[in-house]
Order: structure tokens, then sequence, then C-alpha cells
């Protein structure tokens, strides 16, 4: 037995209007296949194009291990060049994955390449970020402590992505006090046996390819899986919905915090007590 998964809509491309009215308004995502064809990041960016001009910068890396008391909120794994880290993405499969990489921050020459499109949304135009794994890795579920409506862009080879909305949560094993499911489970290839509430999850899945571009609505969960080597962008746009936007403020200003408190305090058995939860809690809605 599988996830219940749909494909994600795909159009070739689209007008304002009609992603306002099909996809953002009923809040849907949707795979704009054509939407960038003129940019010159269309054309220009590629692994070894990203080497060539930011190959001396020194980039945060991240793995798939599990959250560790001592870590940080978001802090890095490994750090090395950036030349370093495309010649191993190119020779080998790696767990290593770059994400929130500020362009504007890091290599401003890039913003040459692209455009803020129009979808008649307000998007924040001083994070466009990049992300960047090898082949099989991937991120663990998750939604953006934000909830913005993201735009993914993606550039080389070809990306899974599997999304849910926040109506699902009861069925995703949450953890509390965080952005994530339990993380030993392999969204992937789930054992439905040991997760039996992932059966009455219903969600969304696609395979990205070079050029396209992801809409996910607001606080959408996504898995995401680098099936080869390759790099996305994205834009957001502030989540509007009072509901989303109150989610959002709490996490930035609260929830981080506590946790971070919860974790210098009980350590290693704040995030055992959270695992925890997060199967009880769960069940507790599917008993």
């Amino acid at each position: 037995m599988e996830l219940n998964l749909q494909d994600i809509p795909r159009v070739k491309t689209i007008s304002k209007t009609d992603f306002i009215t099909h996809y953002y308004k009923p809040q849907k995502p949707v795979v704009i296949e054509h939407f960038i064809d003129d940019w010159p990041a269309y054309s220009k960016w590629s692994l070894d194009y990203i080497k060539s001009i930011a190959g001396d910068k020194i980039v945060p890396l991240y793995d798939d291990r599990p959250v560790d008391y001592k870590d940080g909120f978001n802090e890095p794994h490994s750090k090395m060049k950036m030349s370093e880290y495309i010649d191993l993405l190119k020779r080998e499969p790696t767990k290593y994955r770059i994400f929130l990489w500020n362009i504007l921050k890091e290599v401003p020459l890039l913003q040459k390449d692209f455009t803020f499109p129009d979808f008649g949304l307000r998007l924040m135009k001083g994070f466009p970020m990049l992300f960047f794994g090898g082949r099989d890795s991937f991120t663990f579920m998750h939604y953006d402590i934000d909830l913005a409506n993201i735009f993914h862009f993606h550039f080389e080879g070809k990306k899974k992505v599997i999304l849910f909305d926040q109506d699902q949560n009861k069925y995703l094993y949450k953890v509390p006090h965080a952005l994530i499911t339990r993380e030993d489970i392999d969204f992937n290839d789930p054992d439905l046996d040991k997760w039996p509430a992932l059966k009455k999850a219903k969600g969304y899945k696609t395979e990205l390819n070079h050029g396209e571009v992801l809409y996910m609505p607001e606080g959408y969960w996504h898995y995401m899986r680098y099936i080869t080597p390759g790099f996305s962008m994205s834009l957001r746009a502030v989540a509007k919905r009072p509901k989303n936007l109150s989610k959002a403020l709490y996490n930035v200003f609260i929830m981080r915090n506590y946790d971070n408190l919860m974790r210098r305090i009980k350590g290693q058995d704040w995030i055992d007590w959270k695992n925890k939860q997060a199967v009880i809690r769960t069940s507790k809605f599917n008993s």
C-alpha cells in the first residue's frame, strides 16, 4: 500500500488572473512548465556555472541526521567551499545539502539572471534563496516557519516532491513545538504498518525538471528528494490568511524560542519526549 497522493496539476504557462483564480484563492499547488524560458537563468544556471562564479564561497551544509538537542535552530552540520561541494555532488551521492542560501547576500551577480515574476502576490524581494542537493539526498517532511506562499524554481536534473496541506496534520506524526514530522518516517517508501495514520493522509506528488516552477500554497508540508544532483531557487510571499499569519508569528516569536530554551534545560530528553508525543497525539486522533 502506498501513500494517497494525486499528481500536482501542470500547465505550460499561466496568466496572473488564472493563477489567482485557480490556484492561489483555493490554495492548490501547480507546476508551471515554461514560465521562465526567457530568463537568462534558464539557459545559464547549472552546477558548473554556480561553481565558476561562487566557487570560493564557504557554504553551510546539512544532512539527514536526526535533530540533536545540542544543535541550534537550523545550525549547519558542516561547511566547505562551493567548488568542493559541487565537485562532490557530481562525483558521488552525498547527503549534504545547502538550503536557504541568500543570493542577494552571497552572489549578487545572480540577480541579473532572473526577474521577480508578477503572480499577483507581493514577493519578498530580499529573500531569493537557493537549495542544493546530491543524488538521493532529501529534506525531512516539514513546513516553513513563516507559512509563506512559495514559488520553487528548479534547475538542473530532477527532483521528487511530496506535499500535504495543514489539514493533514493529524495524520502525519507531527512533532510538537517543531515544523517537522517524525524524522524516522521515510516518505519516499513509508512503512504504513509502523505509521498507520499515514494511510488516511491525502497529498500531492510530482517530479520537477529544469526550468519548472512549483507553487506551494501557505503552510504546505513538503518533502523533496533529489533524483539527480541539482539546485532550486525559492521566492516567497507572506501568508495572507489570518490563521496562517498568526501561526507564522507564533512560530517565529514564541515556538522557536521556547524549543531552544527547552533543549538547553532538558537536553536530549526534550527531543525524545517530542518524538514520543508525535506518536501519542497522532494515535489519539486516529484510534
